[in-house]
């Protein structure tokens, strides 16, 4: 049967069309994912996504542009489901450490259905220039979503994180996590076991570092390692606050 054009559609039920818009879209996607698992990224064209999905090629380009905006809704998709998985250890944790390693636990967790589509696509999200690098313009969207719950993990702490420090501590911590993400995608040990051993000990260095960040005499050490990816990492120019250079 030939898929509905759910632009110009209502539901069944007489809902508005987005609703309708929403669930194909979600379709495109899921559908997406699987034929990146089981044939590969490079392997897998729209038009084979839009034919397992059951919509017209048009349609499938409507919701996605290519298939760099496929893996844009994965990364939106993960960190919206990272958001609502973090709440019950954010909600229970006052001690940094253990807010951190849930933090990361959790991400760990949603990401596992996934660990071989990634190491598929890495090669693409490596390159720097590619919309799949986690700091390109195009991954914006989850990448701050990301960061912000790291902003969470500090707000909600007994441990006291300097007032200067605030906006730059959380996108440090992300690109702590992003290292973690790197050593995931190459791990191999059964359910990931060093993967998750490593999120521990990197939350408590992390605790560690941020409770020595109290002594203003290492505070211009955390603005200096700031400035170091925002100048040097692609896209962090753009994302990351110019914390300033204050007096001691």
């Amino acid at each position: 049967m030939p898929a509905k054009n759910v632009e110009n559609a209502e539901d069944d039920d007489g809902a508005a069309p987005s609703s309708k818009s929403e669930q194909t879209r979600a379709l495109i996607l899921e559908t997406a994912m699987r034929l990146f698992q089981e044939r590969g990224y490079d392997k897998t064209t729209m038009r084979a996504i839009a034919k397992e999905a059951g919509v017209s090629v048009g349609n499938a380009y409507y919701y996605f542009e290519g298939k760099e905006h496929l893996i844009q809704g994965f990364y939106d998709r993960i960190a919206a489901e990272h958001q609502v998985a973090v709440r019950e250890v954010l909600a229970r944790e006052t001690d940094l450490e253990a807010r951190l390693a849930g933090v990361l636990r959790a991400w760990l967790d949603i990401a596992t259905p996934y660990h071989e589509f990634a190491v598929q696509f890495f090669k693409n999200a490596a390159d720097p220039d590619s919309p799949l690098s986690p700091f390109s313009e195009e991954s914006e969207h989850a990448r701050v979503e990301a960061i912000s719950v790291h902003r969470q993990v500090l707000a909600g702490t007994r441990t006291k994180v300097p007032e200067e420090l605030r906006d730059v501590l959380p996108e440090l911590m992300w690109l702590s996590q992003m290292g973690l993400v790197l050593y995931w995608i190459f791990d191999r040990t059964p359910g990931r076991e060093r993967s998750y051993r490593l999120a521990e000990r990197g939350a408590r260095l992390t605790a560690r570092g941020v409770a020595l960040a109290r002594f203003r005499v290492l505070r211009p050490l955390v603005r200096e390692v700031h400035e170091l990816f925002t100048d040097f990492l692609p896209g962090m120019t753009k994302m990351m606050p110019d914390p300033g250079r204050r007096p001691e």
